[in-house]
């Protein structure tokens, strides 16, 4: 038996999906908020969404000095796009009748109440296993 028998790909627990209805302006026939489906990322997709959110900022006063700066919004989009199994946020009809170019578009228009996206947001955070928000994360770091 290796010595590394307990951390073999075997053992691990395979996560299960969530569900949450991110508004409550979507309803089933019984007036039930529609639930979406949700699965976890990996570690290796929440960086690649992280750069694709990054960008160079220039540190004030100090020319040629620059500092990645995380644009939050479009990270917490993207997340949820990512993350979002059902309903399919790629789907041209769906797209089409919102109006929508891309699936972050999509999911704005979906849900368009800035209470509910707000608090959409902080599911989502929670749901990948981040214990505080990310917005929390970036404030303790700062101080």
């Amino acid at each position: 038996m290796s010595k590394f028998s307990r951390f073999m790909r075997a053992n691990k627990t395979e996560k299960k999906n969530g569900r949450y209805a991110p508004t409550s302006t979507l309803k089933d026939e019984n007036g039930k908020p529609l639930e979406w489906e949700f699965r976890h990322i990996t570690s290796k997709e929440n960086e690649e969404l992280k750069d694709a959110c990054t960008m160079d900022v220039q540190v004030t006063g100090k020319p040629n000095l620059f500092r990645p700066r995380l644009e939050m919004t479009k990270y917490l989009s993207k997340l949820i796009t990512a993350s979002t199994v059902y309903p399919d946020l790629y789907d041209k009809e769906l797209q089409d009748s919102y109006g929508a170019m891309t699936p972050e578009e999509l999911v704005y228009a979906m849900v368009d109440d800035a209470g509910e996206y707000q608090n959409f947001s902080v599911w989502m955070q929670k749901f990948q296993g981040f214990d505080k928000g990310i917005d929390e994360k970036v404030k303790e770091a700062k101080n």
